[in-house]
């Protein structure tokens, strides 16, 4: 028997009082009207803080979600997951929804998810698969991962819906010469002391070179490395930063550098190039898809300083480079990668699993996002 129309969707994701992917993300589709237009209910399934705080949080949201199966016995579950903790919190979430019959989105992010599979034993990689092959939809975030996840489930059900971004008028403000900037978790596996070594090969041929780094991590052992690299004057380690105020740094950079390890889609360069700014990225993950070498951005290997150093050199001793590159990424977010291009895909896919335009047009009028927790 078919079941019926969903007639609304719960989304399940990291608080939107948390830092991190997933919540920039959600906080994106807000900002584009996602959570207007839809009957959406938001449970937050994590949260910052101690053990104890996050093992409340995933308790509370799940409570949440049964009390929300028994108001709507038909509905969406869109379920964003990472990999690790993530990926094992959200499989309760989507053994609940199966039970009663909801259908299930599960929105993937993160880069780590294809190594996380790979290091799980057989019994674990058989449950991640017996998710993966149950959804009724997979969201992807890359073209990259779609291939990689063909050979993981033998679910075809896979969508690919990049992360999207605010597409950003071209500014007159001069950037500041020898600037470059960093966001996202400070560590290894972002590339954050790859930069740093960078840098300290760079420091000779750009004597304004300066650093900011934007985001959380060890700060401590950032710095300590900087100083080592007698870099200590130049880095600027400035924590967390809000929506805002990381956009009015890239605003100010010469050159935005991302040299992770693993990436899906980082929306920290979607931002920077929404924002005109020259990129650099490590050909990992999804940042190929975005990035077509020196014509919006330039590629470099992963764990390479000395080739991450002569790509930030070119692009600060190089100032016409610097302006063509940046001008066309621009094009290419508002062309490709813009809220409204990501949000058709996904509304297509609502009405695609029957979520009921009843609903929708009840709410249009001035439904925001509810955080449910």
């Amino acid at each position: 028997m078919a079941r019926r129309a969903p007639s609304r969707v719960v989304m399940v994701g990291t608080s939107m009082h948390t830092r991190g992917g997933i919540s920039a993300v959600v906080a994106s589709y807000r900002r584009a009207g996602l959570f207007s237009r839809w009957p959406i209910d938001y449970v937050a399934s994590h949260r910052d803080g101690s053990r104890a705080a996050k093992l409340a949080c995933a308790v509370r949201g799940l409570a949440t979600l049964v009390w929300l199966t028994l108001r709507h016995p038909h509905a969406l579950l869109h379920v964003h997951v990472a990999s690790r903790a993530s990926f094992w919190r959200k499989c309760a979430f989507m053994t609940l929804a199966h039970a009663v019959g909801w259908r299930v989105v599960l929105h993937m992010h993160g880069g780590g998810f294809a190594r996380f599979y790979e290091e799980s034993g057989p019994r674990r990689q058989a449950l991640i698969r017996h998710f993966l092959d149950r959804a009724d939809r997979i969201v992807v975030v890359s073209e990259s991962w779609a291939t990689w996840l063909m050979r993981a489930t033998s679910n075809r059900r896979v969508t690919c819906i990049p992360n999207a971004v605010d597409p950003r008028p071209a500014r007159a403000v001069p950037r500041e010469p020898g600037l470059v900037v960093f966001a996202g978790h400070c560590s290894a596996g972002k590339g954050i002391f790859d930069l740093l070594e960078a840098a300290h090969l760079v420091r000779a041929q750009v004597p304004q070179l300066r650093v900011e780094c934007a985001g959380d991590g060890d700060l401590a052992k950032v710095a300590r490395y900087a100083i080592a690299l007698d870099l200590g004057t130049r880095v600027s380690l400035h924590g967390w930063l809000d929506h805002a105020r990381t956009q009015e740094l890239l605003d100010r950079a010469a050159v935005f550098v991302l040299p992770s390890y693993a990436e899906a889609l980082p929306l920290s360069l979607l931002e920077a190039m929404a924002a005109g700014c020259p990129v650099i990225a490590t050909r990992v993950g999804g940042m190929p898809d975005v990035i077509t070498d020196e014509v919006d951005g330039l590629l470099v290997p992963a764990g390479n300083p000395e080739a991450l150093a002569a790509a930030i050199s070119r692009v600060l001793r190089e100032p016409a480079f610097a302006r063509s590159l940046g001008n066309a990424a621009r094009e290419t977010i508002a062309n490709r990668y813009s809220a409204e291009r990501s949000l058709e895909r996904l509304e297509q896919l609502y009405a695609g699993l029957g979520v009921r335009r009843e609903a929708l047009r009840k709410v249009a009028s001035a439904r925001t996002l509810q955080e449910i927790s």
